[in-house]
């Protein structure tokens, strides 16, 4: 049997070592390689790697780094670099593991969170794996493809625009983070265009797979929702930690960026809401169509009754009926029944039933 399209089967051992590496995602073919973003308020050098142990140069600096791994099949690469930093294994098979739930772990001296990417790709929404670790003055991100949507903030760190270049790693963490909530927003604004096409097709006659449409809708709806509605509290928890790597002012940045989650799950929920209400809504239009339909039937039916009924007296094979012998009879007998069909359409119509 054919297995069905768009369906991902778990490929995590069952029973495994806790700690274990397995990769669970769908883009082995992915080139593994490292981005490193290295700055201060006064220099930024930009490179790009294919050995892990290269990037090792940048622990223990005064700069600020910004490591970017690309590639999460490459699970030995990503074992030597947690073994460098000396992360947990734990923190390493959620890394590789893209069915992982977003969550926020604290560690002494490092902050590890899991967060949903979500873009789109050829008109359909793609939610990726991301990890994110921040230590002080570095944050790695860990991401499944080289897509992501941090093009706009490598060209600010690099020009030196905004206030990214003059702070610590806790800002660079709440940047990261702001540009994947800010993508939120233009997914649902997506999401929402798609809503409103679909109740302007739910009145066309021409409109054959509008239930497959909702359908597929409802389902996209439901995937950002369990990839969305985690970051509350993960936002909420960063804002709150004792963690000496995250300054009291840059707080204030995680509890706006708190906001902006709260009204992405805001509009979710309408927009879930809409989504019900236009399945509802479309089979609420069926079912009046078919009463139309019905009703139509129904008075032509109504109507045919006597017609047949006076048909079916004259059809009888009696040998005497004095209005067969009749020399007009016939002319009279399609003049009543005219009457009678005329008279009925009439009264319909005075009820409003036509």
């Amino acid at each position: 049997m054919k297995k069905p399209q768009g369906r991902r089967k778990r490929r995590k051992g069952i029973g495994s070592v806790p700690g274990t590496l397995t990769y669970t995602g769908t883009r082995p073919e992915q080139k593994f390689y490292i981005e490193v973003i290295d700055y201060s308020r006064d220099h930024c050098s930009h490179k790009v790697y294919n050995d892990v142990k290269e990037v090792f140069e940048y622990a223990g600096s005064e700069s600020v780094s910004w490591i970017n791994v690309n590639g999460l099949h490459n699970v030995e690469a990503i074992e030597a670099l947690g073994t460098f930093y000396k992360w947990h294994p734990l923190v390493l098979e959620d890394i590789v593991d893209t069915y992982q739930r977003p969550k926020i772990d604290e560690f002494d001296d490092y902050l590890f969170v899991v967060f949903k990417m979500i873009y789109y790709e050829e008109e359909r929404p793609v939610i990726e794996h991301l990890s994110l670790i921040m230590g002080k003055n570095y944050v790695v991100t860990f991401q499944e493809s080289h897509t992501d949507v941090f093009d706009d903030l490598r060209k600010r760190i690099l020009e030196n625009k905004g206030r990214v270049r003059g702070e610590k790693a806790d800002y660079l963490l709440f940047v990261l983070l702001d540009a994947v909530v800010d993508h939120y927003f233009l997914v649902i604004e997506t999401l929402g265009d798609k809503i409103e096409d679909l109740e302007d097709a739910v009145f066309e006659e021409s409109h054959d797979d509008i239930s497959k449409d909702i359908l597929r809708l409802k389902k996209e709806m439901l995937r950002l929702k369990r990839a969305v509605f985690p970051a509350r509290e993960i936002v909420s928890r960063i804002e709150k930690s004792d963690s000496d790597y995250i300054l009291p002012h840059i707080k204030n940045y995680y509890r706006d960026l708190y906001d902006h989650t709260i009204q992405v799950v805001e509009y979710i929920e309408v927009y879930r809401e809409m989504i019900l209400s236009l399945m509802e809504m479309y089979m609420g239009t069926i079912s009046n169509k078919m009463n139309n339909v019905m009703k139509v039937l129904t008075v032509i039916a109504t109507i045919f009754i006597p017609l047949t009924f006076i048909a079916g007296i004259y059809g009888m094979n009696f040998d005497y009926m004095p209005e067969l012998h009749g020399k007009y009879s016939y002319f009279i007998l399609l003049g009543t029944m005219l009457l009678i069909f005329i008279g009925m359409l009439l009264y319909f119509k005075k009820k409003k039933w036509l």
